[in-house]
């Protein structure tokens, strides 16, 4: 029930969007006109804002970007040819969303990881916790179990045995600081941080509100063999459309990892 009314939501703002491009010829279809990629702001956006302004007119790419906030309208917009494609997901909730939703949204490259954090306004270590602390984790399926691996890699937690990617915290066995949680939307992670204890941040939006991953969190995910960086996608049969093409070479290019380098100083690391 929890992301029944979220997907409503963003299924009509993916209509009202869709309208909107269609009005102006800017949509996908085709492959001679502007490629249309939704992107949550950072860094998503930024790493494509720099392939725009730096490299896709050399490679005669009339690039252009849409941000969006949550993680359904990027999906809903591609789906329905809104956009051409979207940069803002991993495989584990692109898999997720695809059954649950019976879109057939496909991965084109994969580009970087954001590695999943805690953090907190009021402790300065993980083991600092108090009892009965409350902790802030995403609630969509795929972010939630993300969370909850996070905190029982670093002993806060224990979950059961071979738990996926659908974890909730009914799958936690063990829970010796007798840990709340409290479920929330992706983006309103970092922004309870006055009102709870600790909160776990997808990379993306701890930067959007100036944490250092490398330096604010408590625990950090660690990039290896790690499943969830980020990556094109388009709707299954847009892969060979030749602006989709120049644009994963162009993500995946040695200019673009030194501006990832460069900009986000490890808190997002290429996968290239």
């Amino acid at each position: 029930m929890r992301n029944t009314a979220k997907i409503t939501t963003a299924v009509l703002a993916a209509g009202a969007l869709t309208l909107g491009l269609s009005a102006c010829g800017a949509g996908s279809s085709g492959t001679d006109g502007p490629l249309i990629v939704a992107a949550s702001p950072t860094p998503h956006a930024e790493i494509l804002t720099y392939v725009k302004d730096n490299l896709a007119k050399k490679e005669g790419l009339d690039l252009q970007v849409k941000e969006f906030t949550d993680y359904v309208t990027p999906n809903t917009a591609t789906q329905d040819g809104s956009v051409g494609a979207n940069y803002f997901q991993n495989k584990p909730y692109l898999d997720d969303f695809n059954k649950k939703n019976g879109t057939d949204i496909v991965p084109v490259v994969t580009v970087h990881l954001e590695p999943l954090g805690l953090y907190s306004h009021k402790v300065k270590k993980a083991d600092d916790l108090k009892s009965g602390a409350t902790v802030a984790i995403p609630n969509d399926t795929v972010n939630e179990a993300r969370a909850l691996k996070l905190l029982s890699a670093n002993g806060l937690i224990t979950l059961k045995d071979g738990v996926g990617n659908e974890a909730t915290p009914s799958d936690i066995t063990k829970n010796p600081k007798k840990l709340k949680f409290k479920e929330l939307e992706a983006a309103q992670t970092p922004r309870s941080l006055d009102d709870v204890d600790a909160a776990v941040v997808n990379g993306n939006y701890a930067l959007e509100s100036d944490l250092k991953p490398a330096k604010d969190a408590l625990v950090l995910e660690s990039p290896k063999n790690n499943p969830y960086g980020n990556f094109l996608a388009v709707k299954k049969g847009q892969e060979d459309d030749p602006r989709v093409k120049k644009l994963a070479k162009l993500l995946t290019s040695p200019e673009v990892k030194k501006f990832i380098q460069d900009k986000y100083d490890g808190a997002v690391l290429a996968s290239f």
